[in-house]
């Protein structure tokens, strides 16, 4: 199973500057909207509806770098696995804001997100980033398309031997953060 985000969020998250994932859920996820469906995934980095000016300046010099090194578009390239640690849905745009520093997003778009749809309320993942033992450039594939979060792959990819991208006392500090942030466990 793969979890679609943008490559510069995927980016920094496989960088370890980024241990938050926020999402409200896609069109094709229809009346219920994004669910935490899966507690360890691929990341699979997408282009779609990847935007330079919706993230903080520091991330758009990265978008600058990390754009030309993306594959084609026909392909996608599998270098992250991740495991949720922790979630909440959060219904209080104050509490959302107070991740800022543990994401790229700028604060408008939360605020778009979080007003999006008939609930005002936003998904904040706390998650754990491997990095594979390779690289998979995988074709996409119409399947991987689509405003939706989640995609199975039509290939298994191991996830054996992947290397934690923060060592365990900085990952135990952004843990601390959000649950600092959002208070408790999930």
């Amino acid at each position: 199973m793969a979890f679609k985000e943008w490559a510069v969020v995927v980016d920094a998250l496989g960088r370890g500057n980024q241990s938050v994932i926020l999402r409200k859920g896609g069109l094709a996820e229809g009346q219920t909207g994004f669910q935490v469906e899966h507690q360890q995934f691929l990341l699979l980095p997408t282009r779609f509806h990847q935007q330079r000016d919706r993230v903080v300046e520091s991330a758009q010099r990265r978008f600058d770098e990390v754009r030309p090194t993306l594959p084609a578009v026909a392909m996608v390239r599998i270098e992250f696995f991740a495991e949720v640690v922790a979630w909440r849905k959060v219904a209080s745009l104050a509490a959302v804001e107070r991740l800022r520093g543990q994401h790229i997003w700028r604060d408008e778009v939360i605020a778009e997100r979080f007003d999006w749809g008939g609930e005002q309320a936003i998904f904040a993942l706390a998650l754990r980033v491997y990095r594979l033992r390779e690289v998979h450039d995988l074709p996409m594939v119409p399947a991987y398309g689509g405003c939706k979060s989640w995609v199975e792959l039509d290939q298994e990819l191991s996830t054996a031997a992947a290397v934690p991208v923060l060592e365990e006392p900085l990952f135990a500090a952004r843990l601390a953060a959000f649950h600092s942030a959002l208070g408790g466990g999930a």
